[in-house]
């Protein structure tokens, strides 16, 4: 991987992140097109952790908020029913499923599940999910209205994000829309559970690739892709918050399905190996090792 495509996938990562469209699937995607085979799932977890620091950048006063009012909380200080250390408490049980399955599937997630084909059906039936929570969920619960029991559903809805192509934030959108949460309420938590989650699994697979010899994603490479991740993704999750308060997630809904059979499309004629890269690039790395 060179500075160019490094750029490039930051660019990418920053853009997707907080769009219910999976940024896996489409680090996944591009990595492939471009010819670099799979980035891996350590290129993706050390990027995220970019567009997450754009989160705290965004949330900095309710993170602030949060943080202050659950440890008052601890001490007496204020009661343990005040909304936001009660917010605190949701985020730390919704962020269990996601830390215990990970921990569980990790060989299945860094391998098997990121197969193409996994990524092509979850973007399809996930996406499909997404649009019928749309179109039927009340959309009338405020945040404040959050229960222990829904935020254990938004965190095994976030724990699905392991798998490529279901998105953290289409994840847990079409639990709280399924739930009755408004669009807003729905992809403001979405956003505040992932921060524990992503920081936890990016700096864990930072300090792996630290320590493990050198791969095929030099680590230059990936720092610079996450720090162009940050400075997209802090434009990006303004305008997105901008746009649900307005408008239905049906544009995202087309958008996953359509570019879901386009890879079974490229899969099917030979364009793309579901665990290589693009069948060109095989066939060049084929030709070259014959000629020596």
């Amino acid at each position: 991987m060179g500075i160019f495509e490094a750029i490039l996938l930051g660019i990418i990562q920053g853009l997707t992140e907080f769009l219910p469209i999976s940024s896996s699937a489409h680090l996944r995607i591009a990595s492939e097109l471009m010819g670099i085979g799979d980035a891996g799932s350590a290129f993706t977890a050390i990027t995220q952790i970019g567009t997450e620091a754009a989160v705290i950048v965004f949330f900095w006063r309710d993170i602030v908020r949060i943080i202050g009012n659950w440890a008052r909380s601890l001490t007496g200080k204020i009661s343990r029913k005040d909304p936001d250390a009660l917010m605190g408490w949701w985020i730390i049980l919704g962020t269990i499923p996601i830390v215990v399955l990970g921990l569980l599937f990790q060989d299945q997630i860094e391998g098997s599940l990121r197969s193409l084909w996994f990524v092509a059906i979850s973007l399809i039936v996930f996406g499909i999910l997404l649009g019928v929570a749309d179109r039927i969920g009340r959309k009338a619960r405020p945040l404040d209205q959050l229960t222990w029991k829904h935020g254990i559903g938004f965190g095994f809805a976030q724990a699905l994000a392991l798998i490529p192509g279901v998105s953290r934030s289409g994840g847990t959108i079409t639990a709280g829309l399924l739930m009755g949460y408004t669009r807003e309420a729905a992809a403001r938590y979405s956003f505040l559970l992932a921060i524990p989650a992503v920081f936890g699994s990016g700096f864990y697979q930072l300090v792996k690739a630290l320590k493990a010899p050198a791969g095929e994603t030099p680590m230059g490479m990936t720092l610079i892709a996450t720090v162009v991740a940050f400075v997209v993704a802090l434009f990006v999750i303004g305008l997105f918050m901008r746009y649900i308060s307005k408008r239905s997630f049906m544009p995202f809904v087309i958008y996953r399905v359509l570019l879901g059979a386009l890879i079974i499309v490229l899969l099917g004629t030979g364009v793309l190996t579901a665990e290589g890269g693009t069948a060109a690039a095989q066939a060049a790395v084929t030709v070259g090792g014959s000629a020596l």
